[in-house]
């Protein structure tokens, strides 16, 4: 496993520059950018707007959602997860869309005994189709501080980040039959939930509810990115190829850190997965 202190070298890919009508929300009040929608005050909106927090006890678990609907953007958050022994619960942070043929980009993190690390779960659904796991350990403590999970989503590709590192890509490649999502706007959601029938060492390790309640927590949001609203796109008919994250790719450095993340810290990949898949990984597997 590679060392702590290769992290210093880590270089911040996506420095975005928003012109024309692209949105820029404000990471000042997450207010006027989310609701919460489960829990039974459960969640909170706290500090001026400045803090979300989640919590998670035997009786019921919370969530929230975005106001806004996104096509295509750069969303940035900072999460610190549920402390201690976290086993048996999953802090889901994703975008969605709605219907029997949605897309969906996930982040999940996976609750453990004290002292293991978590394990961050990553998906990637097009037309309701997903299967597309990836899990990652993580090189820090994510209960102890706060970081940042970025999803950098745009027409070449979707890019999921910690702290302005790349851990994984997904290409758009429907030119090769592989369905991308970039037709359905999507919502920003998060959860706290109990899921220990499958969520630490497959349900082996239950909850323990003398821990509760479990809390996590939100801030900083940021999204330079497309809302869209009433049937269109905020972003209008300016030409958003000027926009950097909207074309943005990862250079060679990016490459470089992706690389590295995975083969240091990727412990699940779908597309070496030849047990689940005994007729042939899926067709992107090869083409990545």
């Amino acid at each position: 496993m590679a060392s702590l202190s290769s992290t210093n070298s880590v270089l911040l890919l996506f420095s975005v520059v928003v012109i024309g009508s692209f949105a820029v929300t404000s990471a000042s009040d997450l207010n006027k950018d989310f609701q919460i929608t489960w829990g039974d005050g459960r969640a909170k909106i706290v500090n001026n707007g400045e803090l979300l927090t989640l919590s998670l006890d035997k009786a019921s678990g919370s969530g929230f959602e975005s106001k806004n609907e996104y096509l295509f953007g750069q969303i940035d958050m900072q999460l610190k997860l549920v402390p201690g022994n976290s086993a048996g619960t999953v802090t889901a942070y994703y975008l969605s869309s709605k219907g029997s043929t949605w897309d969906e980009i996930d982040f999940e993190f996976l609750g453990n005994l004290s002292g293991d690390p978590y394990i961050l779960h990553t998906n990637v659904f097009s037309q309701g189709k997903g299967n597309r796991e990836q899990q990652f350990y993580l090189w820090f403590d994510p209960t102890a501080d706060f970081h940042t999970y970025s999803i950098l989503w745009n027409p070449q590709h979707i890019v999921f980040s910690v702290d302005g590192t790349p851990i994984r890509k997904f290409k758009n490649l429907e030119s090769k039959g592989v369905p991308y999502p970039k037709n359905q706007p999507m919502r920003i959601y998060s959860s706290l939930w109990n899921a220990d029938d499958w969520a630490t060492r497959g349900g082996l390790v239950k909850t323990d509810w003398s821990q509760a309640p479990f809390s996590a927590s939100y801030r900083n949001f940021k999204a330079n990115a497309c809302v869209w609203s009433s049937g269109s796109s905020s972003c209008g008919s300016n030409s958003p190829s000027s926009n950097s994250w909207f074309s943005q790719e990862l250079d060679s450095a990016g490459e470089e850190k992706l690389n590295w993340v995975q083969k240091n810290y990727m412990i699940y990949n779908y597309c070496t997965d030849a047990k689940r898949f005994p007729q042939g990984f899926p067709q992107e597997c090869s083409m990545a």
